[in-house]
C-alpha cells in the first residue's frame, strides 16, 4: 500500500481550489445502500468540520499535498495495524 497521510494532513483534491484537512483513515460512508470503504475524508481548510461538506475520497484523488500532519510511534502501530486489515479484508469491502 502507498504512503497514508496522516491526520491533520492538509491536501489539494484532483480539480479543486480548496485546501482540505484530513480527518481520518479508512472511514466507510453508506452509498446509495452499500457500506464503502474510502482511503480518507476530509474537510474545508481553515473552516473546519461541518457535516454537509466533509468529502470523502481515496490517495488517487489528492493533487497536492501541502503540509502532512503529526506522526509519532502511535502512528507508526496504527499503521501497521491498518495495512493488515486492509490486506486481510480488501476482497470483502466495496471501495469507493
Amino acid at each position: 500500500m502507498e504512503k497514508v497521510l496522516p491526520i491533520g494532513s492538509i491536501v489539494y483534491l484532483k480539480g479543486g481550489n480548496q485546501k482540505m484537512m484530513i480527518l481520518n483513515r479508512g472511514p466507510q460512508a453508506e452509498i446509495e445502500g452499500i457500506l464503502t470503504l474510502f482511503d480518507y475524508s476530509a474537510s474545508p481548510y481553515p473552516s473546519g468540520v461541518s457535516p454537509k461538506h466533509v468529502m470523502f475520497f481515496n490517495s488517487e484523488n489528492i493533487d497536492k499535498v501541502l503540509f502532512e500532519g503529526y506522526s509519532d510511534d502511535d502512528e507508526v502501530r496504527f499503521l501497521e495495524v491498518y495495512n493488515d486489515w486492509i490486506g486481510a479484508n480488501a476482497k470483502c469491502v466495496v471501495k469507493g
